[in-house]
């Protein structure tokens, strides 16, 4: 295999967040911008902030560096950074959540958040094309849940494509959403859920079951339930696995022991992502990197594998032909 195949690779990313995609410079501005310099310290003390315990660690670490998101033209900063970013390594197309229910604390509301994000990924438009999916974020609430939903399906047209719930899963299992999800089909969204990541089996069912998701974002504990494992395998529900960030996070141990390999080979319909790329020190490249190490994955698997993702991608058709003929043109 070619030295530069990973790097120059079209590649295609689906469970990415916005917030956690953030190139450190960047944030590091920001930081500056809102007096944080000072506490933090120096660029280096800010990686160490990107260490975590466990899950919900995680997610204090997360809505500790949002407190430095709190203005819009903010919001056009990092996505103009994670689009250029995600284009300088030949990220092709990408799905991207943000979760403007974290932002209402700064008096920002939902609608002008997506447009000031728009702005910025437009920057970068003629390299890489990045829709959006919400996260209604499960910790708010189905109530908060819903009334996000509907200010975000004031601004549809701005390219955002789907809805999800991500946040602290163990502690808030999907069900309570399956009128929030309802109601997103009918205003034409399309839909995921965090499942099986911070929790079991019975997340990942109660997302299929009483959400009755298009997609399942992570899906690692899967691997606790035959008949689960059996079920995906068999609808080809689409899942959007991101190793490196289960690895950080503590969801599981060694890459050695992710699931990833063994969905694969079983032939379940996965997709690789970086979901919090800055925060986990990752990168897709990375990712299949990582798994061709782990997994002895070849070339082929790669493809292959990229393959999964532009299948399960929620672009138009014409995207996604074309995202395949760039594939094919660069394999071939």
């Amino acid at each position: 295999m070619n030295a530069n195949f990973l790097s120059k690779i079209p590649k295609v990313e689906l469970h990415l967040h916005l917030e956690g995609a953030i190139p450190l410079t960047t944030l590091w501005r920001l930081v500056e911008k809102y007096g944080g310099a000072q506490e933090i310290g120096n660029m280096a003390d800010l990686e160490q902030r990107f260490r975590y315990q466990d899950f919900p660690h995680f997610i204090e670490t997360w809505r500790w560096q949002c407190n430095f998101l709190r203005q819009y033209e903010d919001f056009t900063l990092i996505a103009c950074d994670v689009a250029k970013d995600l284009a300088d390594q030949n990220v092709r197309y990408a799905e991207a959540f943000y979760s403007p229910g974290d932002f209402a604390r700064h008096g920002l509301k939902p609608q002008e958040i997506t447009a000031a994000i728009r702005r910025g990924l437009d920057t970068q438009s003629q390299r890489i094309t990045v829709n959006l999916v919400t996260d209604l974020i499960r910790d708010f609430g189905p109530e908060l849940g819903s009334y996000c939903l509907h200010e975000i399906a004031e601004v549809k047209t701005l390219g955002v494509i789907g809805v999800g719930i991500g946040g602290s899963e163990q502690m808030f299992p999907p069900e309570a959403y399956a009128d929030v999800y309802r109601e997103a089909r009918r205003l034409g969204f399309r839909t995921s859920a965090h499942a099986g990541e911070a929790s079991g089996p019975a997340s990942i069912w109660g997302a299929i079951r009483s959400l009755q998701v298009d997609r399942i974002g992570h899906g690692t504990r899967a691997m606790d339930d035959p008949k689960l494992v059996a079920y995906l395998q068999k609808s080809q529900l689409p899942i959007e696995m991101c190793p490196i960030s289960n690895l950080r996070t503590g969801v599981v141990k060694a890459i050695e022991h992710h699931p990833l390999g063994r969905f694969y080979r079983e032939g379940l319909l996965v997709s690789v992502n970086s979901d919090d790329p800055k925060m986990f020190n990752t990168s897709l490249e990375q990712e299949y990197r990582a798994l061709m190490h782990a997994f002895g994955f070849t070339a082929q698997d790669i493809v292959h594998l990229l393959r999964n993702a532009i299948r399960s991608a929620w672009c138009d058709e014409e995207r996604r032909a074309q995202l395949m003929r760039e594939l094919d043109g660069f394999v071939w």
